[in-house]
């Protein structure tokens, strides 16, 4: 038995406007968000900041050409760190520009002369959003595999209704319904990330003697704060502060955003969500984790040659380096690669020949 933090370290730290009453109102909140927001990919030398007149600390950023021409954006606290890391690693901090008395004119000159000439031509991922004010959320890498939180509180929506009158709603207080609002809701969003605690505590399991409630996290970041995720435990009861206590079996399922992260969402969490809701995620949650753990032999062109023809094994191993950064490590991540070239095939029959010996793989782990 353990406890469980995560939706109390939430809630101490939420403001009123990131708290939910219902997902509903969550839905709608995330929806706008992504509405608002434009995506583009632009050269670094494209990118230019702009003090602004009468306020000597205040910056805007703009952008030379593409979707977000014109638009003015000023910086959140993220995408400013971001644009610095960006700009020189190492050369522009951050901190030291929050923190000092620099007028905005000596920042924005440091920071577009490293963008220019500190690093060679490179492409940035720019988020930027128009609601009250025109804001730039994020500068990431070209590659940055954004899972809009719109997306994830559509399927939540999907699954389990308002999440206050379904089976898995907002958990109540020491195993008690309550009446939910922002005061003591456990659906949290911003345009920084999400979090969302959701519980089925009538239908409970006996578990060594214990009877214990299913329930489950889940978090996301368009702006690359965190990865996007779902934890699932069983626990005893939830207090006023939201903390979890006598929590057991907690598992976790991340996917990180890298190029390939919008399809294994839909590939890897939907499915553990759907099968959570209808049952127990266990089954699908072992099987992602074995083939994770469960490391290719050493001959890893054999290994892949034998379930996927030679011809594969090159493409395979490209794929899973450019969309995944890294070279096929594991069981699961051959499934990722193969999944991913299969996308990308016209022929429906060779398309589902590929999909079908990846699933059996994965069902083989």
């Amino acid at each position: 038995m353990t406890t469980l933090m995560q939706a109390s370290n939430q809630w101490a730290s939420r403001p009123h406007d990131e708290r939910f009453a219902n997902l509903l109102d969550m839905q709608a909140s995330m929806k706008r968000l992504y509405q608002a927001s434009t995506t583009d990919v632009v050269s670094n030398r494209k990118i230019e900041l702009l003090p602004v007149e009468g306020n000597r600390r205040a910056l805007r950023i703009g952008v030379d050409g593409g979707a977000l021409a014109g638009m003015e954006m000023e910086p959140t606290h993220k995408s400013f760190g971001q644009i610095c890391s960006l700009a020189s690693p190492g050369n522009s901090p951050a901190g030291y520009f929050r923190e000092s008395k620099l007028p905005g004119e000596f920042i924005a000159d440091c920071l577009n002369h490293n963008l220019r000439f500190n690093r060679e031509v490179e492409s940035i991922g720019l988020l930027g959003t128009v609601l009250e004010q025109t804001d730039l959320r994020a500068a990431t890498g070209p590659n940055y595999g954004r899972v809009w939180n719109s997306e994830v509180v559509d399927a939540l929506v999907d699954q389990f209704g308002d999440g206050i009158n379904g089976k898995f709603r907002v958990p109540g207080e020491f195993g008690q319904r309550v009446a939910i609002d922002k005061r003591n809701t456990t659906l949290f969003a911003s345009d920084r990330d999400m979090f969302v605690f959701l519980a089925d505590e009538d239908n409970r399991i006996e578990v060594a003697g214990r009877s214990l409630a299913r329930g489950f996290f889940t978090w996301n970041s368009e702006v690359g704060d965190t990865t996007l995720g779902l934890g699932f435990f069983l626990f005893d009861y939830v207090c006023c502060n939201r903390i979890v206590w006598g929590a057991d079996q907690y598992t976790e399922v991340r996917v990180r955003h890298t190029k390939g992260a919008p399809d294994r969402w839909l590939e890897e969490i939907q499915p553990v969500l759907v099968e959570y809701a209808n049952g127990s995620a266990a089954p699908v949650v072992e099987a992602i984790e074995t083939a994770r753990q469960r490391k290719i032999e050493d001959d890893e062109d054999a290994f892949i040659a034998a379930r996927f023809g030679k011809r594969m094994v090159e493409p395979l191993k490209a794929i899973s380096l450019s969309e995944e950064g890294h070279p096929i490590e594991n069981i699961l991540d051959l499934v990722v690669a193969a999944t991913a070239h299969a996308r990308s095939i016209p022929n429906t029959n060779d398309r589902l020949e590929i999909e079908r010996e990846a699933g059996q793989l994965l069902q083989a782990a």
